[in-house]
């Protein structure tokens, strides 16, 4: 078993080298410094909280609740639309990729499968017959 644990800390090594990792490292940190974007964020998590306090109330006020959540549609919109936001968004999918082929790998082989007849293009969809599958993605 220590041999296996040393090959997940070693598998951990490398994900840490890998330009997908990196890349996605970088645009956190770039979201994480790019102020246009943390206010955006700050104003979008406060008219959020003014939302739910209005929703929570006994006796909401329905046209200032519509007139909130706009505003925190529009916000998000505005947020997702940020060009950090994108590149962000982009090098988080890629590298989910990336652990979600690592991960299915593993499960394949815990179901007993043959680890090099594992095919990532074939085991991408799901065909719906669950009988063969290493688990769902």
């Amino acid at each position: 078993m220590a041999d296996l644990l040393e090959m997940a800390k070693q598998l951990g090594r490398e994900l840490q080298k890998d330009e997908r990792y990196l890349a996605f490292r970088k645009a956190s940190a770039d979201n994480d410094a790019d102020e246009a974007l943390q206010n955006l964020i700050g104003e979008f998590n406060l008219k959020r909280l003014d939302l739910g306090n209005e929703e929570d109330k006994p006796e909401p006020d329905a046209d200032r609740a519509k007139v909130l959540g706009e505003e925190v549609r529009d916000l998000y919109s505005q947020i997702m639309a940020h060009d950090s936001m994108r590149k962000y968004q982009a090098a988080r999918a890629e590298f989910e990729q990336l652990l979600d082929g690592i991960n299915r790998v593993i499960a394949y082989s815990a179901a007993g499968q043959d680890p090099d007849s594992f095919d990532p293009a074939a085991s991408a969809g799901c065909s719906g017959d669950c009988s063969g599958c290493a688990g769902c993605h």
